[in-house]
């Protein structure tokens, strides 16, 4: 598969990662082949500065040397970047909430006995919060799905699919979360929209990537 960037320039990639892929290396021989490989069989000084799930889809950004990465990651940690996410989830989320949009705190740690899963936990959890929007109400075979546009104001491991499995409504296709991923052939989850500063000018940047599902 060839990996073309959506945007480019000496302290700067934003690619579109598709599902499937790591962002990173993973353990094992047949675990090489990663975003991050990629971007650097092109781009030598390519480095990650965040990651999406194998499973998610949508749009990453790589620092093109040391001082790019250093100050994407800043941008990250000090929350001057933002990121929306579509995902579709199993269940009417207004008639079980009678909202149109809220926001789900709920503290998240690694769940150590069942790795790689994450879990909600007051006592040894994060601080981590999602704002949700409803988008749209389908009804299919399986039951009521709703599309859901997702504002991730903290960055933890599986947040979005953990806090909606909390909310009562795991991402359709989450092979992890999910209590039946049979219902699509991925995770119906995507980072469709992000907006960061330039590493180098400062000059605000904003991208998209439509949502494929």
């Amino acid at each position: 598969m060839t990996l073309q960037a959506l945007y480019h320039d000496d302290a700067l990639l934003v690619l579109d990662k598709p599902p499937g892929l790591l962002c990173v290396p993973g353990r094992g021989t047949d675990k090489q082949d990663c975003l991050s490989a990629r971007a650097q069989a092109l781009w030598p000084d390519a480095l990650t500065v965040h990651r999406l799930d194998m499973a998610t889809s949508g749009l990453v950004v790589m620092g093109r040397g040391p001082v790019a990465q250093r100050q994407l990651s800043q941008a990250f940690e000090q929350r001057l970047t933002h990121k929306r996410y579509t995902a579709v989830v199993h269940g009417d989320v207004w008639a079980s909430t009678g909202l149109a949009q809220g926001v789900i705190d709920a503290p998240l740690t690694v769940d150590w006995p069942n790795r790689p899963r994450s879990k909600v936990c007051a006592d040894t959890g994060k601080p981590s919060t999602t704002h949700w929007r409803i988008l749209a109400k389908t009804q299919t075979p399986h039951g009521p799905v709703t599309r859901l546009a997702l504002q991730p104001i903290t960055g933890r491991t599986h947040q979005l699919r953990v806090h909606l499995l909390h909310m009562g409504h795991p991402i359709v296709g989450d092979a992890l979360y999910a209590p039946d991923p049979t219902h699509s052939p991925r995770l119906l989850l995507h980072a469709e929209c992000l907006a960061l500063p330039h590493p180098s000018s400062g000059q605000a940047l904003h991208f998209e990537s439509p949502c494929p599902f």
